[in-house]
């Protein structure tokens, strides 16, 4: 009130002025039609082609201190995009599991996939979504960001300091790509998948990616022969030998699947290889046809 009050007192004492006198050169007594527009307010979008010394689940703007990625960092934004559609509706950032949040992934699978040279799931690599915090989506931020990570193994997403930016890092000689391993088992189970060179005695080797079905979790679990076949199908294609019943009698199949939460999202990559039990490898099978894997 105090505030509305000095400023009608401010307004008649203006208005008296000018009633007494002249108006100057350049004045034409109307007071609302010179000042200019007033600037739109600019909503914060992170940038792409940083990196961060820690990963972040929501994109805080107080946790947000980008690096060069020539420095030494754990995570690196390779894209960041805009939510349209229903996603982009909500009254809050999209949940997991939400239409939303399964577009945020699609468009990041698309975009790491194009900046990493392949399948970011075909290497030592980690993905993760990041979404405006509930104020900033409020305030109308509508980004979602794609940050990825180098992790020590298939089997262990730990991430380590790096330097350097993961551009490319899946083409060429590509350290970070899945090739040769040892499985070791625990019964039946896959305990642990051990990297070796291809060179090195081995009895498994990455075959590539097999892009499930839009079903339930619980469906695709309960259909593990499904996989199974279209794991040998990548085999198949991978080797170059004939897809068919013979492919039992020449190699089987070791798969990682997406966790629950992750095909909730949208994930649905599964990371098929081939599995040779009763001989020693000493090379790669790619193209190694019917004689490099043959029927026994």
């Amino acid at each position: 009130m105090r505030r509305w009050l000095t400023a009608v007192a401010g307004g008649a004492a203006v208005a008296l002025a000018l009633a007494g006198c002249g108006a100057p050169a350049g004045v034409d007594r109307n007071l609302t039609d010179d000042w200019p527009a007033p600037v739109a307010a600019q909503q914060f979008v992170p940038a792409a082609d940083v990196c961060h010394h820690s990963s972040q689940q929501v994109g805080f703007l107080t946790g947000y201190n980008p690096t060069s990625c020539a420095e030494a960092h754990r995570v690196e934004t390779l894209f960041v995009g805009t939510l349209t559609g229903k996603g982009a509706e909500r009254g809050t950032p999209p949940p997991p599991g939400s239409e939303g949040m399964r577009a945020a992934q699609a468009g990041c699978d698309k975009e790491v996939n194009k900046a990493v040279g392949a399948d970011w799931r075909s290497g030592r690599l980690g993905l993760t979504v990041v979404l405006p915090s509930a104020p900033a989506w409020a305030g109308g931020a509508r980004w979602y960001r794609c940050d990825v990570t180098e992790i020590a193994s298939i089997d262990d997403t730990a991430v380590d300091l790096r330097t350097g930016s993961l551009r490319g890092s899946l083409t060429g000689a590509a350290p970070l790509a899945y090739r040769c391993f040892n499985p070791k088992l625990v019964k039946d189970d896959i305990d642990e998948m051990v990297a070796v060179p291809c060179t090195a005695k081995h009895h498994a080797e990455f075959v590539g990616i097999w892009q499930a079905p839009d079903i339930s979790y619980a469906e695709f679990t309960r259909t593990t022969k499904r996989t199974h076949r279209a794991c040998q199908t990548m085999t198949a294609k991978f080797a170059k030998v004939p897809d068919n019943s013979q492919l039992d009698f020449r190699a089987g199949t070791i798969y990682y699947q997406p966790y629950e939460q992750e095909w909730k999202n949208g994930n649905r990559g599964v990371q098929c290889f081939l599995w040779i039990s009763d001989r020693d490898l000493t090379r790669s099978l790619r193209n190694a046809g019917t004689k490099g894997l043959p029927v026994t």
